[in-house]
């Protein structure tokens, strides 16, 4: 059987120019038409311009059977997205070779070709043509497009004025229904809540039973598990595992575990170590929404004193810390003069899907000297749908989580 997709020695280089300057801050205009002003007169002057070159993609070797659902995963700027504009047409590779067979769609960015002032309507139908349909194509699946989208009453409404979870709806519902033979999406399904999240993900199931392919870019590792048998990890621009899904995700958890390494926690109060985080050890976890957050540690003290815990969830994201709580808020009064173990429990809200990392906070004999540090990171994955509807959202301000503390036997 040919192959749907086949990638051979595929490289992607970029030059990048770092021009030393006089000194930092926003440039203004004037700034900019000076600075090329004087560019000419740089080898008379002094200046000069060096140039790096960073290999994005480096001779990656893939080859996609008719009928796959392989997830792409990686950290930020491990080449994933590249890849899959370099499949998709968008962006021409510095060497090897790509094989594609078939008709593909791409569903890499929110709005991917959509015009912002034509309606939902009219989008439809500029979209299915750029993915090379025809109008009666289009015509006999647009009542399914309409209907999946969910955005039928705003269809004659100019897409500018819609929201970004509108917007990825009415995109992913076009490259869905218009029968590719290849289907490539990237993360842009984030930005849907939790019930049309699960919908997509079981078209896309859906569409790969029917003999397509597809391509799968995400950071939760929950729909990367849930959708693909099969899983490919990039680093740094090479493709470093291919193979069942489980596997591959295990070993991707395991390279983020050794670039956020803290095995032993020492303070001004204390030591901690034997953190486990809902039952497993490391320090990299992956929940559901609205799971409840389970931690367990012990703790040695450097002298008698009684100890107050906190713990708290800062989005990655953000900088800020979005939920917190700690053992005087439920009463619990913790004196420790020996080494002992701790379980906290923190009933979590529905928390919108990212990257968050989980901070221990201690107080010590009524110092109220706070004494911080990372326990490790967790991803809260959108994949529990909610009989209510509900959308995710991130929250304004810092919660007071309920909670509850207790010292082990």
């Amino acid at each position: 059987m040919t192959p749907a997709i086949e990638v051979e020695k595929l490289s992607k280089v970029y030059r990048i120019s770092h021009e030393q300057r006089a000194a930092a801050g926003a440039d203004t205009l004037r700034d900019v038409l000076a600075r090329a002003a004087r560019r000419p007169l740089h080898p008379f002057t002094g200046r000069r311009t060096e140039h790096e070159q960073f290999w994005a993609l480096n001779e990656i070797d893939l080859t996609v059977e008719p009928g796959e659902v392989v997830g792409i995963i990686g950290r930020n700027g491990s080449g994933k997205s590249t890849l899959l504009k370099v499949l998709s047409r968008i962006v021409e590779p510095s060497a090897g070779r790509v094989t594609l067979e078939g008709k593909v769609a791409s569903l890499l960015e929110v709005g991917t070709g959509f015009h912002p002032e034509l309606t939902g309507r009219e989008n439809i139908f500029f979209n299915g043509a750029l993915l090379g349909m025809t109008r009666r194509e289009i015509m006999r699946k647009f009542d399914e497009i309409v209907a999946f989208s969910e955005v039928e009453k705003f269809l004659d409404t100019p897409v500018k004025f819609y929201s970004s979870g509108m917007y990825v709806r009415l995109a992913f519902a076009v490259a869905a229904h218009l029968e590719p033979d290849i289907l490539i999406v990237d993360e842009v399904l984030a930005v849907g809540d939790a019930a049309f999240q699960k919908k997509s993900l079981g078209k896309m199931k859906d569409v790969s039973t029917h003999g397509r392919t597809v391509l799968f870019v995400s950071h939760s590792m929950a729909s990367v598990k849930q959708l693909c048998d099969r899983g490919v990890l990039l680093s740094r621009g090479r493709l470093v595992a291919s193979g069942p899904v489980e596997e591959v995700i295990a070993r991707y958890n395991d390279s983020m575990q050794d670039s956020y390494d803290a095995e032993t926690i020492v303070t001004d109060s204390g030591r901690v170590d034997g953190v486990r985080i809902n039952g497993a050890s490391g320090l990299l976890h992956h929940l559901d929404s609205g799971t409840p957050l389970r931690v367990e540690l012990a703790y040695e003290p450097k002298e008698q004193q009684r100890v107050v815990f906190g713990l708290g969830l800062r989005s990655v994201q953000e900088g800020s810390l979005i939920a917190f709580t700690h053992s005087d808020l439920e009463a619990v009064r913790m004196h420790v003069d020996a080494p002992a173990q701790f379980r906290f429990t923190l009933e979590l809200p529905r928390i919108a899907p990212g990257e968050y990392v989980l901070e221990l906070s201690m107080w010590a004999n009524e110092s109220y000297v706070l004494d911080s540090s990372p326990l490790g990171k967790v991803f809260i994955d959108p994949l529990v749908p909610f009989a209510d509807g509900a959308v995710f959202s991130n929250f304004p301000s810092m919660l007071l989580v309920r909670s509850t503390w207790e010292q082990l036997p």
